[in-house]
Formats: structure tokens, C-alpha cells, sequence
């Protein structure tokens, strides 16, 4: 399911979210069930955040209701949840700068957030649900000449890797997620791992192993040949072997960075987390943290976490708004505005 169309000018609502990931897209429904106007904003062209990006045909089985759901799939449903509400994406766009405006008569303030692209939302509260902000692909410089024809950092397809010789370099969870998923379909999978241990989980370990995977260890692709196409690679380690290649992909891993995020007044610790309060408030009235951002003891950064973190976020932002509004709003089940968007 596609978002809305986006608004490239200037936009106005009640709640800006930053960051449309899994939380970020619930918050928006949650935002449009209280009754708030509500923008996204995403420096990825498309949303669902990390989950769209690195794994949208993995499994996730943490998901409350769903025994398992692919990465797309969930996306999918919480664009279809939030959908009746009509939030504004702008999606491609990097929220950069951040301007206070005081309230008048001590009411609440707002904010105007400008992005890279120079538009320029109007906000009277802001939730960030940025994950780890924004993830730059360890490149393998080897290939850097194929990427985006022959060499990806993600599989965003992986019906186009059916019948090809595919050479996978990494040794973490994202590595041998791809191998095992690609296996069934490929016309052979071999990876390619620098070190003789790995990161990611034992079990998956030991599946990809068990299909017949060829593991390379102690080695890395120091060459790849091909005219405009890949054609085969050379491995270097002990010995240096040439293999069929039609499609590499570089699972390293990534560099996480907030950015602008940074410049905002915000709290940071270690340039990574948001600490927040009970009420997923940050140090800043009127700003929410919610999801792999925000950070409080006992933190479990998990999407179902993420979820009732962007709940309270929400429930606490339109208090913050009115408080007249109760932060408990009451169940949807006794909610007009819950039955008027399954209609």
C-alpha cells in the first residue's frame, strides 16, 4: 500500500513525526485516532525505516497478533491503519532545522521544521521515532564500481536474484538472513566473511550451513571482473580462488548518524539516544521521543517496545496541546473515531 501524495511547500498540523518506521507509522494512526492533524517525515524515499530498507522479506515473529509477518507486510498494514486519517508524508525529505515559537498566554508553543528540500512544516508538537537516525551502507571497495548494477547493501527483490550465482560478504544476522532466503532460489549462494566467527544468532548459523551454503572464512573479495557486469570474483585468503558471480551483496553492516538531530537542543547522550521521561517526553516541552531513539533505564528496544512507547507519546502530546484532553483517552472499542475508520 502506497502513502498519500506528498505536500512540498509548506504544511500545517497538530503532531510532526519524525521517522517513518514501524513506530513512526503507528504513531501517525494514533495521532489521527486523538482527533490530531499529522505530518511524516523520512529521509528514505519510501516508508517502514530500517524494516523496508534491510529486510522487508524477512519473518518478524515479535509482533503482537501476528505468529509471523513478513518486513513488507507489517509496513503495509500500519500505512492501511493509519490511512483513514489522512496523514502527509514527505518522504525524501531530512528534517534539518529546528525553530521555538513561544505560546501565547502560556499556552502551549510550536515548532517550524524545515527539511533539506525546503519545505517547511508547522508543528505545534513533535514525536521523533528516527530508529538510529540516518544509515549509511559499510561499502565493500571492491565493487564500488557495480553498485547499484550487479552489487546492493539490501535485498529489496529477492525473486531478481532466481538462477544467479550470488556472493554474499558478511558475517551478521543481515548475511545469513540473505543466504538462507536466497538459497531456494539462487543457482548457488557462497559467503564470504573476513574472520572465522560470526555475529549473528547460532540457530541461523547452523541452518545455513545445514542447506549447503559454502562458507569462505578468513578471506574477502579482493577483485571483481566483469565488463559493466559481473561476471565472477576473486576471493583472497589462504589461497585465492575465482567464483561464478552474477550478483554480490555487501552485508557489513552500517554507520548511524542523527545529524541535524543534533542542532535541535535536544538532550543526546553518546550522540545516539534520546533519554525521555515516563511520558516519552524529551528535555524540550513539547517534544516526544518514541522507539529505538529514546532511551530510560530499563530501556528493551524492540518494535512492540516502540509501539506503546509511541502510544504514550501520543496520548501525552495532546494533553500537552489541551489539557483539557485527558493523556488516557479511553478505549477504541468505545471510540466513534475507531468505528468511523474501519468503515
Amino acid at each position: 500500500m502506497s502513502p498519500a501524495p506528498e505536500v512540498t511547500e509548506r504544511v500545517d498540523v497538530d503532531l510532526l513525526v519524525v521517522g517513518a518506521g514501524p513506530t513512526g507509522l503507528f504513531a501517525s494512526y494514533y495521532a489521527g485516532f486523538r482527533g490530531l492533524r499529522v505530518a511524516v517525515v523520512d529521509s528514505l524515499p519510501e516508508p517502514g525505516g530500517q524494516v523496508n530498507a534491510m529486510y522487508p522479506e524477512k519473518q518478524i515473529y515479535d509482533i503482537a497478533g501476528f505468529p509471523s509477518v513478513r518486513g513488507r507486510e507489517l509496513v503495509d498494514r500500519l500505512l492501511e491503519q493509519a490511512a483513514p486519517f489522512e496523514p502527509v508524508y514527505l518522504l525524501g525529505h531530512r528534517a534539518d532545522e529546528l525553530e521555538r515559537h513561544a505560546g501565547e498566554d502560556g499556552g502551549p508553543g510550536s515548532f517550524t521544521i524545515t527539511t533539506h528540500r525546503g519545505t517547511r512544516v508547522v508543528a505545534k508538537s513533535v514525536i521523533i521515532t528516527g530508529g538510529i537516525g540516518t544509515f549509511t551502507p559499510r561499502p565493500l571497495p571492491a565493487a564500488a564500481e557495480f553498485e547499484g548494477n550487479g552489487m546492493a547493501y539490501f535485498v529489496r527483490e529477492p525473486r531478481e536474484y532466481a538462477g544467479r550465482d550470488v556472493v554474499i560478504v558478511g558475517g551478521g544476522d543481515s548475511a545469513f538472513d540473505w543466504a538462507q532466503a536466497l538459497h531456494p532460489l539462487a543457482n548457488s549462494v557462497t559467503m564470504v566473511h573476513r574472520r572465522d566467527t560470526f555475529r549473528a544468532h547460532p540457530g541461523t548459523v547452523a541452518a545455513v550451513r545445514a542447506s549447503g551454503v559454502e562458507i569462505i572464512t578468513n578471506a574477502q573479495i579482493s577483485q571483481v571482473i566483469g565488463d559493466g557486469v559481473i561476471e565472477s570474483v576473486e576471493v583472497s585468503g589462504g589461497d585465492t580462488r575465482r567464483l561464478p558471480c552474477q550478483r554480490i551483496i555487501a552485508a557489513l553492516g552500517f554507520t548511524a548518524n542523527l545529524g541535524p538531530l543534533l542542532r535541535w537542543g535536544i538532550r543526546v547522550d553518546n550522540r545516539r539516544h534520546i533519554p525521555v521521561d515516563s511520558a516519552m517526553q524529551t528535555n524540550i516541552d513539547g517534544i516526544f521521543a518514541a522507539g529505538d531513539i529514546n532511551d530510560y533505564h530499563g530501556k528493551v528496544r524492540l518494535i512492540a517496545v516502540g509501539f506503546g512507547e509511541a502510544a504514550t507519546a501520543v496520548n501525552n502530546a495532546a494533553h500537552h496541546l489541551d489539557p483539557a484532553q485527558p493523556v488516557f483517552p479511553g478505549h477504541s472499542t468505545d471510540s466513534t473515531a475507531a468505528e468511523s475508520a474501519a468503515a
